[in-house]
């Protein structure tokens, strides 16, 4: 039987090219991607062996189902030159 099950991820562009992809969700499951296309399916690659390893291990497995991504903006005072 297979389930889908959501996690949220950031993709941070790099300076040299490409995206480096975190799962909140998972600590540790990092990964990278030449442009966002190959970023995505290596996302849904890392956290495919990472959901195994939890279930190998007889560890729960976490979701995003409920959780909710959003940003912030915050105003902090700057150095002066």
């Amino acid at each position: 039987m297979t389930k889908i099950k959501k996690f949220n991820v950031v993709f941070a562009p790099e300076k040299s090219g490409g995206f480096t992809v975190t799962v909140p969700t998972l600590p540790g499951c990092v990964t990278y991607g030449k442009n966002l296309k190959e970023a995505k399916r290596m996302a849904q690659d890392a956290i495919k062996a990472y959901l195994t390893s939890l279930k190998k291990h007889g560890e729960t497995v976490p979701s995003d189902d409920e959780s909710y991504f959003a940003s912030v903006d915050v105003s902090f005072p700057t150095a002066h030159a």
